[in-house]
C-alpha cells in the first residue's frame, strides 16, 4: 500500500511507529506490519533502516532493536517510563 511512502517519510523525518501510525490515520499493528517488510526489503536497496531503541528512562535498560512497538515495562527496573524507538532510513556508505 505506502510502503514507499514510509520509506520517504522515514528519509525526511524519524519516527516512532505511534507518530507514523497518527501521520497515516491508520492502527499501529498495520503500520508496524509494513514497516517490518519495509526493513526486509531494504536490504536489497541502496539505503538501511536506523532504529534507535527503546530505552528505559528509570535505569537505563535498553530494549533490542527488533522491537518496534514501546514495551510495555522494563525488564530489569519494572519501570514504565521507556522512551519509544525511533526509526529513520538513511542511505548506506
Amino acid at each position: 500500500m505506502y510502503r514507499k511512502g514510509l520509506m520517504e517519510l522515514l528519509q525526511d523525518h524519524p519516527a516512532s511507529l505511534r507518530e507514523l501510525a497518527r501521520l497515516l490515520d491508520v492502527h499501529p499493528k498495520d503500520v508496524e506490519d509494513d514497516l517490518r517488510h519495509l526493513i526486509k526489503s531494504l536490504r536489497n536497496m541502496p539505503y538501511q533502516a536506523m532504529i534507535t531503541p527503546a530505552t528505559c528512562r528509570k535505569c537505563g535498560f535498553v530494549f533490542h532493536k527488533d522491537k518496534l512497538h514501546k514495551p510495555g515495562k522494563c525488564p530489569a527496573c519494572k519501570g514504565t517510563w521507556i522512551s519509544e524507538p525511533v526509526i529513520r532510513i538513511e542511505e548506506r556508505r
